[in-house]
């Protein structure tokens, strides 16, 4: 029988039950999430007090470049790990500010450090597929950038979000945004978006447009998958979608989106390219701030103010790379740099032509170039750029000779040569690399001041400054020096000196017998001094020194800046057999150009901190200053007027081209041919040109100072005494003029030596009567 006693279950316990257990594990996950979140607060309240200090923020010093300026504040160089310009905020264009906020964070303004609603917007895209989006806001790129690694980890995340919260509570908005503009790495080496300006588009960065704004405000995310010189494509569609996203803010008008969307922008395609060829300059000038500042040098934001301006600068560096190129001109091409053979594929081509080429760097305008097909009238060649470029008539004549089926294989011009090309207005034609190296420096002879300084042919290929560091052979251009030497010694332009072959004993040289001869082996027989200098007559300096006496002339000459030791006192001195720089050279010219004084050429005229605090200054000598005169300014009258007459009538008339009748100066042609030179100047400026091999060997047997240095020379003077006027030099007190020549006045004609076969001194009363008139004078 069964019990009627036994419990049935009721329908609602079962439901009851699930309520219970789901209130529980709702319960547990509550709490669970709240010892989460405790767990993270007391982790971040523990973590923050041990954030690092904001110092480097609060007193931002970043590492700033040394930078080398021409006296007309063109940038000519920079040196450092870290390019960079800093720019206060005030100073940064609002369309620059823009640009960076419409990609980076347009809420910035808005947010504490972290933007939320911008995480939310994130998270929302992310999830439903699209390109993965981020949410860091400035402030926490610039905590990452300052203080954090870029790896991908919740702790790196955290201590991001509290230090972009302790940046806000210590720094204004402003402040963020400066410290961000200014560090952050943009490709290229450049930090900041005011190096970034000059770096890509070579400007300042108050002075870009909308388009290059935007260009430059694609960087921060990727700055070399966005490098508008690797790959321009691809940051021309970032650029795209920034100038949409500005418009879409509000930041630009309708027009100026359309503007800037249409605009091409010229992006500097050679990154360490300035605005002015001086790599020798800023060098120089780069290892005497060194000198002084050591490994501060390169990380203070030194800037180095130099004297040499842009406009003389250009002119040297056009004039002397015509001046070699118009040499190569005339002597032999020695055929092509390389051979490659060229795949049949054109794919396989045109990535064998692109790596053959990246090995043949361009000097400037010579271009390396790739041969595709050539004949003996025309040769087709393919340059880095994959121009397709095509030569004929004239445009191969340099290579002629190697065109032909006859020439060695090894030598001879055909499919896959590497050759030199240059442009000369729409057409190409063939060259070649220099071997020759040149020189050039010009000067104020005032105080020295260094205007353009042209140390070799190409920079990137030699870094020798032939300007300072080849001591060579000045050969008659070092005769003037000993020409002063002897009017201290009683000669005076009119000496009649025999223009006639001469030998000297082994003891009379200080080494072997020696039978010098003229360069073009003429002689004239007896001339005035005067005339022997026009023509560079080397018998007349000879003897002028045999008279004078080779250590008397040797010690004169250190008047002028030259060293004793690279100088010897023996008579090939007369023929400038000692060894010589270009900057001395430009030194000694100097004197006699301003009257006998001597400026010592210096590069730097002042040395500023980051903030233009200066820390050194240039104080030269300058002429007009008694205590710097080394000769008598009657002298370098003398041999200013001498100078004149080479250019008048002698090796160097040449420079008649450039119409101005206050120029002078001296050719200079070493034996064998082996430097040719000249030195010379207008009262204000003065300048040297060189051009020899780097190992001594024959220029040519046609080749002379007057052939090669002269025209460089020439061309840089036809522009930097454009807008000078014309100088009539005066007459100083102490000269007379007699029979149509100027004497010292205590050595008048009849009275100073009037020949070299004469008495080099007058008779007792003709001392006695030009003593009286010196004391009279002086």
């Amino acid at each position: 029988m069964t019990s009627s006693n036994k419990a049935t279950p009721t329908p609602d316990n079962k439901p009851s039950r699930s309520r219970g257990f789901l209130l529980m594990a709702l319960a547990s996950l509550v709490g669970l999430l709240m010892a989460a979140v405790l767990l993270v607060v007391f982790g971040l309240a523990m973590a923050y007090p041990n954030l690092p200090s904001l110092d480097q923020l609060t007193d931002y010093r970043p590492k700033m470049p040394l930078r080398i300026f021409s006296a007309d504040n063109v940038l000519i160089g920079e040196f450092g790990e870290e390019r960079r310009n800093l720019v206060h905020i005030k100073d940064i264009p609002d369309v620059m500010k823009k640009a960076v906020l419409a990609i980076e964070d347009d809420r910035f303004y808005e947010h504490g450090g972290v933007d939320y609603l911008g995480i939310l917007r994130a998270a929302v895209h992310n999830a439903t597929g699209g390109a993965r989006q981020g949410a860091s806001t400035i402030t926490q790129q610039v905590a990452r950038n300052f203080f954090l690694s870029s790896e991908q980890t919740l702790k790196r995340k955290a201590y991001e979000a509290l230090l972009a919260w302790k940046i806000e509570q210590n720094l204004t908005k402003d402040q963020i945004l400066e410290v961000y503009m200014n560090q952050i790495y943009l490709g290229q080496r450049a930090y900041g978006f005011s190096s970034a300006a000059q770096i890509y588009f070579g400007k300042n960065l108050k002075d870009i447009s909308v388009a290059e704004a935007a260009m430059l405000a694609g960087l921060p995310k990727a700055p070399s998958a966005y490098n508008p010189v690797v790959n321009p494509k691809r940051a021309r569609t970032r650029q795209q979608y920034i100038l949409q996203r500005m418009a879409q803010l509000g930041y630009i008008t309708p027009a100026q989106f359309e503007a800037a969307k249409n605009e091409q922008l010229k992006v500097k395609t050679d990154s360490s390219e300035f605005g002015v060829h001086a790599e020798y300059v800023a060098e120089m000038a780069r290892q005497l701030v060194y000198e002084q500042f050591k490994e501060d040098t390169y990380t203070r934001g030194l800037n180095v103010f130099t004297t040499i301006t842009k406009a003389d600068q250009d002119a040297a560096y056009l004039a002397l790379r015509r001046g070699v190129m118009d040499y190569e001109k005339r002597h032999t091409y020695r055929g092509p740099e390389a051979y490659i053979d060229i795949p049949s594929n054109k794919a396989d081509a045109d990535e064998a032509i692109e790596t053959e080429l990246a090995e043949h760097a361009d000097s400037d305008d010579i271009v390396a170039a790739i041969v595709l097909s050539a004949s003996p009238q025309k040769v087709v060649a393919v340059t880095a750029s994959g121009e397709e470029i095509t030569m004929t008539g004239a445009a191969v004549e340099m290579g002629k000779s190697w065109l032909s089926e006859k020439a060695a294989p090894n030598r001879r011009i055909r499919r896959g040569a590497v050759i030199r090309v240059m442009q000369e207005g729409k057409d190409w034609q063939i060259t070649q690399m220099p071997e020759i190296e040149s020189a050039f420096v010009a000067a104020s002879t005032e105080d020295g001041a260094i205007k353009a300084m042209v140390g070799g042919f190409d920079f990137n290929r030699n870094k020798f400054n032939h300007v300072t560091q080849a001591w060579r052979q000045p050969g008659s251009s070092f005769k003037p020096f000993i020409y002063s030497a002897s009017l201290e010694r009683g000669l005076s332009p009119a000496t009649v000196i025999n223009d006639a072959p001469i030998s000297f004993d082994a003891g009379q040289t200080g080494g072997q017998a020696w039978e010098p001869k003229n360069y073009d082996g003429k002689y004239e027989g007896p001339m005035t001094m005067r005339r022997g200098l026009t023509k560079s007559k080397n018998m007349i300096s000879i003897r002028i020194l045999h008279k004078i006496g080779a250590k008397y002339g040797q010690e004169y000459t250190t008047r002028f800046g030259f060293e004793p030791e690279k100088n010897p006192p023996y008579l090939t001195l007369a023929l400038g057999a000692g060894s010589v720089t270009p900057l001395q050279m430009a030194g000694a010219y100097a004197v006699f150009a301003n009257g006998g004084y001597k400026v010592t050429p210096y590069l730097i005229s002042k040395v500023t901190d980051a903030n233009g605090k200066v820390l050194s200054q240039a104080n030269p000598d300058r002429a007009g200053t008694e205590s710097s005169r080394v000769i008598d300014e009657r002298n370098a009258f003398l041999m200013d007027s001498m100078l004149k007459d080479v250019v008048r009538f002698g090796t160097a008339t040449k420079a008649l081209v450039l119409r101005r009748p206050d120029i002078a100066g001296k050719t200079g042609t070493t034996n064998d041919s082996i430097d040719a030179w000249f030195a010379g100047y207008q009262s204000k400026l003065v300048g040297v040109a060189w051009i020899g091999y780097d190992q001594p060997k024959n220029l040519g047997n046609r080749e002379t100072g007057g052939g090669l240095a002269l025209p460089i020379w020439i061309g840089f003077m036809q522009k930097a005494l454009k807008n000078i006027p014309i100088e009539d030099r005066p007459v100083p007190e102490g000269i007379i003029m007699a029979d149509g020549e100027y004497f010292y006045a205590e050595n008048p004609p009849g009275v100073g030596v009037q020949s070299l076969e004469g008495n080099a001194r007058g008779t007792p009363a003709e001392e006695k009567a030009r003593d009286a008139v010196k004391n009279e004078l002086f």
